[in-house]
């Protein structure tokens, strides 16, 4: 298996930085941090994605813009909300998501 590309979109730099961190810390997983819808856009255009983590601070319209704009440049992308709460929740919400797209 190669590596699981995942895009993280969080408001909060601390946060995304420590997410990217961990995602990266998997040997299987590359993962790369966007504070904003653009920059998140830009990279997700660039790049083959798996999953999409959104986390704290999107807004619901944001989200729902960002879903749709991620469903239409990959239909096979899977987009989850990121609720944090440590490494454990992270690998559990990324596993579930790679579950999903088989």
């Amino acid at each position: 298996m190669g590596n699981i590309n995942i895009l993280y979109i969080g408001r909060h730099l601390e946060i995304l930085s420590t997410v990217v961190r961990l995602i990266n810390a998997n040997e299987n997983w590359s993962g790369v941090g966007a504070m904003n819808d653009e920059e998140a856009k830009v990279l997700f255009q660039q790049k083959s994605f798996e999953i999409v983590l959104l986390g704290s601070g999107i807004t619901e319209e944001s989200e729902q813009y960002l879903r749709l704009f991620f469903k239409k440049q990959n239909p096979n992308a899977t987009v989850v909300q990121h609720y944090g709460g440590g490494s454990g929740l992270l690998k559990t919400e990324i596993l579930m998501a790679l579950k999903n797209q088989v």
